[in-house]
């Protein structure tokens, strides 16, 4: 079984730091961790929140940190001064395009609305075969286990193959999480909608 190489991972997380400090800490550990192993990230390019935890560990250890950010949220003094680059798109469609083209696999931490629709979009095109990355939960304090057991509920009542919902990754720390990234075999999977079952 050979490794994937990682070059760079996008990060999806929430722009805000949660209700507990447990949540900022392991963001800027992430960050930190990635660039200690020579990855870059990729990340929403925001300096608030958890985005910005990210982005403040890499950098830490002076690692690359790539923001891809709206110009109307730029507008709204939100942009970290201290990335390697800034790339500025129009739309929130086009922000997961660039950081979809600029990385090699996906990590996502706590979040809300925008951080799950980020990481089902980018489970869909792995499903669609538009991309075989590996996706992966960085599931601190227990944050997404509701989410995990919802998937599986998928699975039993007929709506999520099994070989789908396995595209999704599910490490509990930034190292645990990059060595399944780095073990992840990408998977051929069937069209879900057949003559047998449709």
């Amino acid at each position: 079984m050979t490794n994937q190489p990682i070059k760079r991972v996008s990060v999806f997380c929430g722009s805000s730091f949660g209700a507990t400090r447990v949540y900022k800490d392991i963001a800027f550990e992430l960050g930190r961790t990635l660039a200690e192993q020579g990855i870059g990230v990729v990340y929403g390019g925001a300096n608030v929140g958890l985005m910005g935890a990210v982005a403040d560990g890499a950098l830490s250890e002076n690692g690359e940190v790539i923001g891809v950010l709206p110009h109307f949220l730029q507008r709204r003094e939100l942009a970290h001064t201290q990335l390697s680059e800034l790339h500025l798109v129009e739309t929130m469609h086009e922000r997961k395009l660039k950081m979809n083209e600029l990385c090699d696999g996906v990590i996502a931490l706590p979040g809300g609305m925008g951080t799950l629709e980020e990481l089902f979009e980018m489970l869909t095109w792995g499903q669609l075969g538009l991309h075989s990355k590996p996706v992966a939960l960085l599931n601190v304090d227990g944050f997404y286990d509701t989410l995990i057991t919802f998937l599986q509920e998928m699975v039993q009542k007929g709506f999520l193959r099994e070989e789908n919902r396995s595209l999704l990754l599910v490490g509990t720390s930034p190292s645990d999480t990059l060595e399944q990234m780095r073990l992840y075999q990408p998977q051929v999977v069937a069209k879900w909608i057949s003559p047998e079952t449709a």
